[in-house]
């Protein structure tokens, strides 16, 4: 098949269909690429909101540690001192 003349409106319109077809082609591969990129940034969301939650669950276990030591301290300190004051 031969294609029309150039300012023949056939070939005006074919051109047009050809574009037309090329540019939903080009929305079609630039959805394709947003919904992706939406997707990812979902996943992306869903493990921020995970580790924020894991880590206050590290953050509220921790606490107790320092309470721990110094109550450790304060025994070893007492027991120290009572010894000191027996042995006199």
């Amino acid at each position: 098949m031969t294609d029309p003349a150039p300012h023949d409106p056939a070939a005006v319109a074919l051109e047009l269909e050809r574009l037309r077809r090329s540019v939903e082609v080009g929305f079609a591969k630039t959805d394709g690429a947003l919904a992706l990129l939406v997707q990812r940034s979902d996943q992306t969301d869903a493990r921020l909101a995970d580790h924020e939650q894991r880590l206050d669950g590290l953050e509220r276990a921790r606490w107790p540690i320092p309470s721990l030591a110094a109550l450790v301290s304060l025994a070893a300190l007492a027991v120290t001192l009572w010894q000191a004051t027996a042995a006199h």
